[in-house]
């Protein structure tokens, strides 16, 4: 049984003004986050994964245009005021950016950069922070939390600093955890532990996650649910289980047939032919059509539907 959204995303388009026309990032997307679920939104570089998330918060640049509706528990997030955001942003929605080492401060210690969503989003005082922001390190693994408060980014390894992120994500009590490919740049060890640490700390706070990755073995061993992006849009979304076993959508299918298997020794790769269509000209029909084995005349001409199958 699916749990009830906490998050529904309703339409959500978000464009860029450039210099050289306006660049569509995300087009007209709906998607929703149940509580306690864990969902994995992959898709190909570009596809609007990022934009998606940060659309949440409403951290983009001021060049960004959004349209749709985006409900947080019963309240629309894209009028919300900005006094209302600062309560959401690091409090009840937090997000895990995907370069720890460019996502923390380097001129301020890890214990203060903690310590100031605690400020932010709690009643503690400058004792009860300090002693909050040790356990928060010990709770993601932190060997000697005492003794590391007062080190800074540069004195932690690239595995250590994405713990620290996580301690500041966890600060604020959320609700709801956005991870945007917060295993970038690590080796395959210490990506698996992040995961699986990500994966408990979800478990145990009872906390929802988005999960953005492009690489469907961390989204089979992770999470609950899927949503496939091509483009902008959702093309795909069910039970990871469902969706892996048997697509519904030509995109997921060829993206399925693309990931190398240690069962087909010597078997040629089976890339997907072609690029993605570009972000700054408009898109008629389908927008896998191009490079996709099924398409008819109409996949060309007529943007296809999401409906719900069984």
């Amino acid at each position: 049984m699916t749990p009830a959204p906490i998050l529904t995303i309703s339409g959500l388009s978000v464009s860029f003004a450039t210099p050289h026309g306006i660049v569509r990032a995300v087009d007209g997307l709906d998607l929703a986050i149940g509580a306690g679920e864990v969902l994995g939104l992959v898709g190909e570089s570009g596809s609007g994964k990022s934009v998606t998330l940060r659309a949440v918060l409403r951290l983009l640049r001021r060049n960004a245009a959004i349209t749709g509706r985006i409900d947080w528990r019963g309240q629309e997030l894209l009028t919300a005021p900005e006094r209302r955001l600062r309560d959401v942003r690091g409090g009840e929605i937090a997000m895990i950016f995907q370069e720890p080492m460019t996502a923390l401060n380097p001129v301020l210690s890890i214990g203060l950069q903690i310590e100031e969503t605690l400020a932010a989003h709690t009643d503690l005082g400058a004792a009860g922070r300090r002693r909050r922001a040790i356990e928060l390190l010990s709770r993601v693994g932190i060997a000697s939390a005492a003794a590391r408060l007062d080190d800074y980014p540069h004195q932690f390894s690239g595995g250590m600093r994405q713990r620290v992120m996580i301690a500041i994500a966890l600060a604020g009590a959320p609700k709801l955890l956005l991870a945007d490919e917060p295993t970038t740049a690590l080796d395959v060890t210490i990506q698996d532990q992040i995961l699986k640490l990500l994966r408990e700390l979800a478990g145990d706070l009872g906390m929802a996650m988005v999960l953005v990755t492009h690489d469907l073995g961390i989204v089979a061993e992770t999470c609950d649910r899927v949503a496939v992006m091509y483009a902008g849009r959702i093309c795909e979304a069910g039970p990871v289980a469902s969706v892996f076993a048997a697509p519904r959508h030509a995109y997921t299918l060829a993206l399925l047939r693309s990931v190398p298997s240690g069962e087909a020794a010597r078997q040629p790769l089976d890339p997907i032919p072609g690029q993605p269509p570009r972000a700054d000209r408009p898109i008629v029909g389908c927008p896998f059509a191009p490079r996709c084995g099924f398409a008819t005349g109409a996949c060309r001409t007529t943007r296809p539907p999401l409906e719900a199958v069984t």
